[in-house]
């Protein structure tokens, strides 16, 4: 079974349908070693990642090829912004509000947000003979000032062979071994936490042939400071008369009206 996403003119997802989808897989992210992720095979229709591999943007849209040397190499990174229409969409479905219940639910982190920047995020492709060391994220936003929780990643990768490599790695907190290896075979969605210990990559070049590369879809998300209403300590809406304007009772009761629902 899918996650329950429609596609006509525009994506669909139910938000009550995604938290549905969501809670079973809660022990097995909890539960995971060597810190906090769940293996999802088939998340999406197969119709709708067809069409994401279809559209994946080429070598000729702007990019940028980066971490050259052991931490990384032959590595492109596509923006969102240079992917088709329907690529774009499908970002946007992933920063939504039912979305974004579903990660909730999977992770049982509440108020989870997404980046409308995508920062760092977007489609990836490495090709032959690249690799991305062993590393961990960064941990903050700098434009929003948001704390990164949750990454997602979706392979879109058909056909893929054992003996290309590519395997993403997740190792242990003190980095003395790989606990976990996950092929990034098609519509395989790997979503994990973010902290200081979350240590992974896939260090060893790929094998692929020449007119295959390995490619993905990652996005990242956040949580807003834990410590915002010690920081404001005025939180409600609050009317105020204009001067020479008397606080009538009108005003009083427009006050307790929004407060009653905000």
């Amino acid at each position: 079974m899918y996650l329950p996403v429609t596609y006509l003119d525009g994506f669909r997802l139910d938000i009550q349908g995604a938290r549905d989808y969501g809670t079973p897989l809660a022990d097995a992210y909890q539960l995971a070693t060597p810190y906090p992720h769940v293996v999802v095979d088939d998340l999406f229709p197969p119709d709708i990642v067809a069409r994401l591999c279809r559209e994946f943007p080429s070598a000729e849209v702007d990019h940028y090829l980066y971490d050259i040397g052991y931490r990384g190499s032959l590595k492109r990174q596509y923006s969102p912004e240079n992917c088709s229409s329907f690529c774009r969409q499908f970002f946007q479905l992933l920063n939504s509000a039912p979305f974004l219940e579903f990660l909730g639910a999977v992770s049982g982190i509440s108020g989870v947000l997404g980046d409308p920047y995508f920062e760092g995020g977007g489609f990836h492709e490495i090709l032959p003979g690249g690799k991305l060391g062993i590393h961990r994220d960064f941990r903050i936003h700098k434009r929003l000032s948001l704390l990164r929780r949750l990454n997602v990643i979706l392979y879109l990768n058909e056909g893929w062979e054992s003996g290309f490599g590519g395997d993403l790695e997740l190792w242990s907190r003190d980095m003395q071994r790989c606990v976990q290896k996950v092929a990034p075979v098609m519509n395989r969605c790997v979503i994990f936490a973010t902290d200081d210990c979350s240590f992974h990559g896939h260090p060893d070049p790929l094998s692929c042939p020449s007119n295959r590369s390995r490619r993905s879809l990652a996005t990242y998300y956040y949580t807003a400071s834990e410590n915002i209403f010690d920081e404001i300590p005025s939180r409600r809406t609050h009317f105020v008369a204009r001067p020479g304007e008397a606080e009538d009772i009108r005003i009083a009761l427009r006050e307790a009206q929004v407060n009653s629902v905000s």
